[in-house]
């Protein structure tokens, strides 16, 4: 109970929010802005790879796709902010770049990492939305002059992005709960926040449970935003 007594939820409110919806709100908007953007590209070209004739190619992507979603996101993360700087530095300078050394900040890092996690999901929603694309609206377009390539990026991949627009909606909400981990990279995000304020004034209650409630405050509106999108998208449909 005297823990109960002691808690202090004005004076962490006073002095905590202010730092989460001031420096730490705009990484979480810059990371989850950057990286789906980058996850929405690399997950078309992924996409686009998967259906394509080269087999090859093919392969590559799908071993791509497996070993990025065979490994925890939190890993990830870590690997390309401690190890892919060291391997691109040993590279430059086994080139012959005396001095060369390459540094990634912990934003760079962490929306890198979301783009290319996230990206390897949503080539399979956008694959999987082209595939269910009647192939007679394509031997349409094929009929009436367009070649393989314009048939696909006008006719078939329009309507395949539309079809896929909920699922984005809810890899977007996940998203920004996601840069979460980012505090492992040491990015100063809502958590890494959160956190230091706690080591400092040791008021571990008052600071998750403010912490907590931002997320919601946050995600729950995203969350509304997208199911009210995805009832647009299927009323469209009818």
């Amino acid at each position: 109970m005297s823990i109960l007594r002691n808690l202090d939820f004005l004076r962490a409110i006073k002095d905590l929010l202010p730092l989460l919806l001031g420096r730490a709100l705009s990484i979480v908007v810059i990371a989850t802005i950057l990286g789906f953007a980058l996850g929405l590209i690399i997950g078309f070209l992924l996409a686009l790879a998967r259906i394509s004739k080269n087999k090859a190619l093919n392969k590559v992507v799908v071993l791509f796709q497996e070993l990025i979603r065979g490994t925890p996101l939190l890993v990830q993360l870590v690997y390309i902010y401690y190890v892919v700087p060291l391997l691109i530095t040993c590279a430059g300078q086994l080139m012959g770049l005396e001095g060369f050394k390459c540094n990634l900040s912990p934003l760079t890092a962490g929306t890198i990492g979301l783009g290319i996690n996230y990206g390897t999901y949503i080539a399979e929603v956008i694959r999987a939305s082209i595939i269910s694309i009647d192939a007679g609206q394509k031997e349409a377009a094929l009929a009436l002059g367009l070649t393989p390539g314009q048939a696909m990026m006008r006719i078939v991949v329009p309507q395949a992005m539309k079809n896929s627009i909920p699922v984005f909606g809810n890899y977007l909400v996940m998203m920004v709960k996601d840069t979460s981990l980012m505090s492992y990279i040491t990015a100063a995000e809502f958590l890494t926040t959160a956190k230091a304020y706690t080591s400092q004034t040791f008021l571990t209650i008052e600071s998750y449970t403010i912490l907590a409630g931002v997320y919601l405050v946050i995600c729950i509106p995203l969350g509304i935003f997208a199911k009210w999108i995805e009832r647009k998208c299927n009323t469209g449909k009818r």
